[in-house]
């Protein structure tokens, strides 16, 4: 049933660039709340000790894993909703949403299984000292085990997003780490749970974040209206939830396959062996400062240009996209000035030895170098999704971090094992980053020749 009644979204009559702050800036804020929550999580857990952040650090593959299968998912109901709203759609826009939570709970059912069963041979697959393997095995039992809470986040936020009320996904995406910050040092430090401790604080801040979504949703979101109640599961609507999101769980899974490669590669061949894992794990806290607010922006922009995609408006769609690529390309200069720098002074936020300090500046430096290649992708790879093309995104992150990044980490880190030169392994990013950056551009332009150009210009408003 069509609905011609409701006035019109924002996303169809707003000017692109007012447009793009108000759905875009809230997100960037809660991002950079969560980028900050990420380094004093770690900050505290460095406290405890260095084998406690080097567990840490090996937990990302699969705790990443699980946001990507979480936020993948939300991407699908996220550009089909707002692409439905565009279309006046309305009954189809409310059975997307409630699909979507429905498939939240499958996903934190399969994390759940991970986090009692696979958790220790997990750790043990990635190094064979104990210590830091009991050690992870406290931190991501917690993790996968309570995930509920950052299923039902993500996917109640996306709802909020699909229909333009992002400032509401800043509320509780702000107040579950502000939440996380302030117990951390309880739980490590006053309850003496160590590691297991940070555990606790992140699943608490993000189940009471997913109840402030759901409160959110249902008094302020009145564009979707779901009845859980009479919900029966629809193949062809999972179906097309899948065929953009699944390449955006895709491309998370092959981040957590690289993390998990190259974690191995520098236990193996890297001359400070735990300790390069470890100044790799921090390299991924120190970005989120970095990209978190440019994903802030992405996630701002996807339903943007799916709404005027569905409502056949040319001209906005490719307003937004520019606007997206000149603020992303700004951002990760400064953020890559930033990193080559003072990276001394970053690696110290972690209580870095000596040891981290002489591996660690130079790789920062090196890995830095790399920001604005990377942010273009990603701005670039938000109309990928937007317009349902996710399997664009996927190959461009196959070819960066499966085909060219680990076969040329591998071959640099043996090199620098026979030249003594341990610097040598991290080039490998910017050869990986160059590739994608041309593999970006060559699918963006099949895109906007056979996708885009057919539309209808339309009207900037």
């Amino acid at each position: 049933m069509q609905n011609q009644g409701r006035a019109e979204n924002k996303m169809g009559v707003m000017p692109i660039p007012k447009l793009i702050v108000n759905m875009s800036l809230p997100m960037i804020v809660s991002m950079l709340v969560q980028a900050f929550y990420n380094i004093v999580d770690s900050f505290f857990v460095a406290k405890v000790s260095e084998q406690s952040l080097t567990a840490v650090s090996l937990a990302f593959p699969a705790q990443n894993l699980m946001i990507g299968v979480a936020t993948g998912t939300a991407v699908g109901v996220n550009a089909l909703l707002s692409r439905a709203l565009g279309e006046k759609n309305q009954k189809l826009a409310n059975d997307i949403a409630e699909h979507g939570v429905f498939l939240a709970g499958v996903g934190y059912v399969l994390f759940l299984l991970f986090g009692l069963f696979g958790v220790r041979a997990f750790f043990a697959s990635q190094t064979d000292v104990q210590e830091i393997i009991g050690l992870g095995v406290d931190y991501l039992s917690v993790i996968c085990c309570f995930s509920f809470g950052v299923f039902g986040q993500i996917m109640f936020e996306r709802l909020m997003q699909s229909t333009g009320r992002t400032i509401y996904t800043m509320y509780t995406q702000g107040l579950g780490a502000i939440i996380n910050i302030i117990l951390d040092p309880v739980f490590i430090f006053v309850f003496h749970q160590g590691v297991r401790g940070a555990a606790i604080a992140t699943v608490i801040g993000q189940i009471i974040a997913f109840c402030l979504a759901v409160y959110l949703n249902h008094t302020k979101n009145a564009d979707v209206q779901m009845n859980i109640r009479t919900f029966r599961p629809k193949p062809r609507i999972i179906g097309r939830i899948y065929a953009i999101g699944v390449p955006s769980i895709i491309m998370v899974a092959i981040g957590s396959v690289m993390t998990f490669a190259m974690n191995k590669i520098l236990i193996v061949y890297h001359t400070a062996k735990e300790t390069a894992a470890t100044i790799f794990g921090i390299y991924f806290k120190l970005n989120s400062f970095v990209f978190m607010p440019v994903f802030g922006l992405n996630n701002g922009i996807i339903p943007i240009v799916a709404y005027n995609y569905g409502a056949q408006n040319r001209k906005r769609m490719l307003e937004a996209i520019r606007i997206s690529v000149i603020f992303v390309a700004s951002y990760t200069i400064l953020g890559a000035i930033v990193f080559f720098t003072i990276p001394g002074a970053l690696l110290r936020i972690f209580n870095a030895s000596d040891v981290m300090l002489q591996y660690g500046i130079p790789a920062l430096r090196i890995i830095g170098s790399t920001f604005i290649f990377a942010g273009v992708c990603i701005a670039l790879g938000s109309t990928f999704q937007a317009l349902g093309y996710g399997v664009y995104s996927m190959i461009v992150s196959l070819a960066r971090q499966l085909l060219v990044l680990i076969p040329a980490a591998y071959l640099l880190a043996r090199l620098g094992v026979s030249t003594g030169n341990p610097d040598l392994v991290w080039f490998s990013f910017p050869i990986a980053e160059l590739a994608s950056l041309a593999t970006t551009l060559i699918l963006f332009r099949r895109l906007y020749k056979n996708v885009i150009l057919p539309v209808p210009e339309g009207s900037s408003n």
